[in-house]
Parts: structure tokens; sequence; C-alpha cells
């Protein structure tokens, strides 16, 4: 097994230093150029957008059906923010030292982007589910429909659902169980039978049930956990300016961590930036997808501020936990074990069993929000059939237990594995695509211009082909 881990950890690393991150980055900076840096220009917009989903009703002033925007938002909040904001952080900082969160930082700005394209294109190019004010979307839509490749969206959903569906939620609830047994001293047997039945319970319930927990629970995660870490930081701000001088210089010099390498600061950084904040993965656009909104640069917008929140707010605020503790930082260090030890240097033990609690919100609700992607391939591939529906669903409760069990080691390496595997077929597609991205943000942009609340039609740019959503009426 040892052997078949080492070999796997050659591979992503090879596959990440030649290929993804060279990629990745790339396009990253080409979206934020051609795009006018849009996560900048529209970046005060968004609060106003995301209102659009508490009232959830249209030009009318009628109800929206469907998932609102908001909760699209809190959807793939669900799932980047989880495991990756507490335990990969750590992972960054003990593996590739302090300046590891600068690269997470550039990662994210540049993500913030690539986020935008992707999830505005799932808007453009969604179909009708199910149910009525329902949608379906994603790079498997845009890869089959707009590009006409089915074997590479089949291919996509394919290593969606593995990634989502299976590997990603391992991390979660191999987390959670190791948390607990560290606080409460609970056999992780228990845990991941206890997190297995939860899970399957809510999953029975569907994509309703799924938005509904979401975006009740991730506003209260996510502020909770923030305005603790504010209080760590406040307790520590003095140590706040040698931290950031710590980023910076460390990020171009390496540290002791990496034996003084620059290029391991910079792998560790860009890779947990990546499955922190997924952008590029593909994974957003398939909640993007799913709002009932009335313009697609709207969710996209949106989808980019939850890159910011996630990797800019949450992220950051776990890095600067850990560097102004001044705990020591060495690769030995296991990621959620370093984060709880500089909380603890702070706030004092008790704090653990408050980490623990916000660990197990952050982890599960991210399972949600992964299964929510994971389903939307499979529903690609099948066609919404239920025993398809209802037999994955099954195999993901058993993977989450498998996943308490595994090592972490192993489990890691395959998530590096499959989201850069993802990100390169979903980078291509996106692509390819830019050009209708443009016409679709020019039109966006124009309407703004006249004072307008921005509505899309497919007329507007031409009605190139397999729009399907977007007649006269703004929605089917």
């Amino acid at each position: 097994m040892s052997s078949i881990t080492n070999d796997i950890a050659i591979l992503v690393e090879n596959l990440w230093k030649f290929l993804a991150i060279p990629v990745i980055l790339g396009l990253g900076l080409y979206f934020s150029i051609f795009t006018g840096f849009v996560q900048i220009r529209y970046f005060s917009r968004v609060i106003s957008m995301l209102k659009e989903g508490f009232h959830h009703k249209d030009s009318d002033g009628n109800k929206r059906e469907g998932v609102s925007s908001f909760q699209a938002f809190a959807i793939s909040i669900a799932s980047r923010v989880g495991t990756g904001n507490l335990a990969g952080v750590a992972v960054a900082i003990a593996w590739g030292g302090p300046g590891a969160i600068f690269w997470m930082w550039v990662m994210a700005f540049l993500g913030m982007a690539t986020a935008f394209v992707e999830s505005t294109l799932a808007q453009v190019y969604k179909v009708p589910a199910n149910e009525p004010g329902h949608f379906r979307g994603g790079p498997s839509f845009y890869l089959s429909n707009a590009l006409k490749s089915r074997p590479m969206a089949i291919i996509f959903s394919v290593l969606m659902m593995i990634t989502f569906g299976y590997i990603f939620n391992m991390i979660q609830v191999n987390t959670i169980a190791n948390s607990f047994l560290a606080t409460f001293d609970i056999s992780i047997q228990y845990t991941g039978i206890f997190l297995a039945i939860l899970a399957g319970l809510i999953l029975m319930g569907g994509i309703s049930r799924i938005a509904k927990m979401s975006s009740a629970f991730v506003p209260v995660m996510a502020i909770s956990y923030v305005l603790l870490g504010l209080v760590v930081i406040f307790m520590n701000y003095k140590s706040i300016p040698y931290v950031f001088q710590m980023i910076v210089t460390q990020a171009f010099t390496g540290n002791a961590a990496t034996g003084g390498v620059v290029g391991l600061t910079i792998m560790h950084g860009l890779r947990r930036g990546l499955f922190s904040n997924e952008a590029g993965m593909g994974t957003a656009p398939a909640a993007a997808a799913a709002a009932n909104t009335s313009h697609p640069v709207k969710q996209g917008l949106i989808q980019s501020f939850s890159v910011f929140t996630d990797t800019f707010v949450v992220c950051s605020i776990t890095a600067f936990i850990i560097l102004t503790s001044g705990v020591p930082i060495h690769p030995e260090a296991e990621g959620i074990i370093l984060t709880q030890q500089a909380l603890a240097t702070s706030l004092g033990s008790a704090s653990n069993y408050y980490l623990s609690i916000i660990i197990f919100v952050f982890a599960f609700t991210s399972v949600i929000g992964n299964y929510f992607y994971a389903e939307t391939s499979l529903a690609y591939i099948s066609g919404d059939n239920r025993i398809a529906n209802t037999i994955f669903k099954v195999t993901v409760v058993i993977m989450l237990y498998i996943g308490v069990i595994a090592k972490s080691e192993f489990v890691w390496n395959l998530a590096d594995l499959f989201s850069a595997l993802m990100a390169l077929v979903n980078l291509y597609a996106i692509t390819r695509l830019f050009p209708i991205l443009r016409l679709v943000l020019k039109d966006f942009s124009e309407q703004m211009k006249k004072g307008k609340d921005p509505v899309f039609y497919a007329e507007n740019i031409g009605s190139p082909e397999n729009i399907v959503c977007w007649d006269k009426d703004g929605q089917v």
C-alpha cells in the first residue's frame, strides 16, 4: 500500500508542476485581463445581487420557483468552506511554510475570474430539471451541448462523481473523525457510523433539502468561525505585521520547512488553494446553473465572490490563527491538530471543543454540497434515473464510512490527482466558450450602464445554438 501511495504522490507532483499549475495560473490571468478584471470591477455590486436570493422574485414581483441565487451561493460555499479551510491551510503552512499562504491568495484572486467565467457559462447553457423552476448545468452540459463533445462530458461527469461523491467527502469525514477522537475520545468507527446515517437521511431528501440545509447552516458557521478567528488575531495583534512580512518574504525565498525551496512553497500553496476554493474545477457551475436568476452574469459574480469569501476571509483567518499563535511549524505536523494547537495556545484547551464542533459543521456541510455536484453529473449520465440515483446515494454513504478509517495521506493524494484532472478538462471547455462569455458580459455591462436591472435573452447575443433556457421570458 505504501508503494502505491508513493507512486501516486510522484504522479501528482509531476502533474501539478508541469501541467496543472501553468495552465490554471495562465488561464486565470487570461480571464482576468480579458474580462477587464471583473473580480474587481463589479465586486461592490455582489451584495445587492445576493439580495435577489432572499426575495427570489422576478421583474414583475412574482415569486420564482426553484433554487434562489443565495441558496446557490450557499451550496457552493458549503462545498468550498470545509476541511480545506482548517486542515488544508494548516497542511499548506506545515509543508510549504508561511509563504504558501501568499500563493493561496494568488490562486484565489485569479480564481475569482475563472469562477466567474465557468459559472456564467453554466447559467447560459443550463437545462430544465424535472421540477418546475429547477435547472441542471455545469461542465458536462456545456461540453456536450455547446461544444458537442459528449465523450469529454462523460469523462468529466465520471471524474466529478468520483472526486466529489467519494474522495473529497472521505477527506471531510476523516478530519471530523480524527478531531472527535482527539477532543472527545470518540472511536473513529462510531463517528463513521453516525456520519453515514446522518448523511443518508439528508441525501434522501433531494436537492431542495440540500439547498435549505446549506442556506441555514453556512452563514452561521462562517460568521461564527470568522468571529472566533478575529478574537484570536486581536489577542495577538502585535504579531500581525511580522506575520504579513513572513508570508510575503517566504513566498519568494522558501523557509526551513521546505528546505528553502521556493517551488515547494508555491506548489503547496496552489494545491491547497485549489482544493479549498475549487475555482476552475467545474464544481461551482453545477450550483450556479441551479439558480433561477434573471441574468447569467449575476450568478457568475456571486460565485466569484464565494471564492473571495472562502480564501481571503476564511482561509486567511485560519492562517493568522496559526501564525500569530507561535506554535511550532514543521512538515510532520498534522493539519487539523496544528490548527487546534494554535487555538489552544491563544484561548486555552477548552477551545478545542468548540473547534471540533466547527469542524463538524464545516466538513459535514461540505459533504452535502459535494454530493449536490456529484448528483448533477450523475443526472447528466443517467437522465435523472431514480434507481441509479438511489444506488449512487448508497455508495456515497458507504464511502463516508470507509473515508473515516482510510489513511489520510493516500486520500489527500487522490484528491490532488482528481482535482487537477477535473480542472484541466473544465478549463479546456470554458476557454473554447470564452467568446460567448464576453458577449454575455458585454450585454450585462451595457444594461448596467443604462441603469437597468439586467435581464438576459439569448437573442441579445445573437441566439447562439443550444441555449435553451433564455427565451423571450428570460427563463423556460
